[in-house]
């Protein structure tokens, strides 16, 4: 019988989420599940990761076949700290999420769920990110465990491309099926509420509204309006090849 395969779990959420724990009981059926998650929330924290501070990791639990960790630190922490300390060694694939909140457009490069799957991307480790449309830390997710089984299943089978990572986002209700994609164009408005008054200091909460400017049916925003799961396929390399002649001609060899 061949080896079970090493699954690294993690998520932005923290460790006591709803959505690691579904995460979780969808993929230990599947390998050895390791799961090194943030002690508390770190939503939006992006690719960032803790220095000038110490890092401590906390063992929640460990069983046959699985292990859960808490760290005080980011997603990226998160990954790093596993694959060094906790593995010692790249895992065979990597899962975020379930997040709270959706990922599509250009909430991706906000997201510290996203960050990890692109770190682990980064190490050469296929790597998924699934996230619901919903922010309420307790709605419900049950309705797209089919889906985020299904994808996994096709992954741990399949693999991915080299440097070619996952970003999955499920719509709030019912899934009509999956769909494959690219990022919507868009922004969000900042709207910043003045809460309170500190001395001469005023105390600010950032909110806004999102705004796609795409309206191709193919972009991540319009899958998910349609009421379908989309696939975002992505990479690390942030180059912008359909330039980079023209950037060549314009600065390269020009007195």
């Amino acid at each position: 019988m061949p080896d079970k395969p090493l699954i690294f779990v993690t998520n932005d959420d923290g460790y006591l989420s709803e959505g690691i724990r579904l995460l979780e009981n969808i993929l230990r059926p599947l390998g050895r599940v390791v799961v090194v998650a943030p002690q508390k929330e770190m939503s939006g924290q992006s690719h960032s990761i803790t220095v000038g501070k110490p890092l401590k990791l906390t063992c929640i639990r460990k069983e046959e076949f699985f292990e859960e960790y808490a760290l005080e630190g980011t997603p990226v922490d998160c990954v790093k700290m596993a694959f060094d300390k906790v593995l010692h060694r790249k895992p065979d694939f990597l899962f975020a999420g379930i997040n709270h909140g959706s990922n599509v457009s250009i909430n991706t490069i906000y997201s510290g769920t996203m960050a990890a799957v692109m770190e682990g991307c980064s190490e050469g480790v296929p790597s998924v990110g699934f996230s619901l449309c919903n922010d309420d830390k307790k709605s419900n997710m049950n309705f797209c465990l089919p889906f985020a089984e299904k994808i996994a299943k096709d992954v741990i089978a399949n693999s991915l491309p080299e440097d070619v990572c996952l970003n999955v986002n499920f719509p709030d209700g019912e899934i009509k099926g999956i769909r494959v994609g690219h990022q919507a164009k868009g922004y969000w408005s900042e709207d910043f509420k003045v809460s309170e008054k500190e001395g001469e200091k005023s105390i600010f909460w950032l909110g806004g509204e999102y705004n796609c400017m795409d309206s191709s049916p193919e972009a991540d925003w319009n899958i998910i309006y349609k009421d379908y799961a989309s696939i975002v396929p992505m990479q690390v390399d942030f180059t912008a090849y359909k330039v980079l002649n023209s950037m060549k001609e314009r600065f390269e060899n020009k007195n």
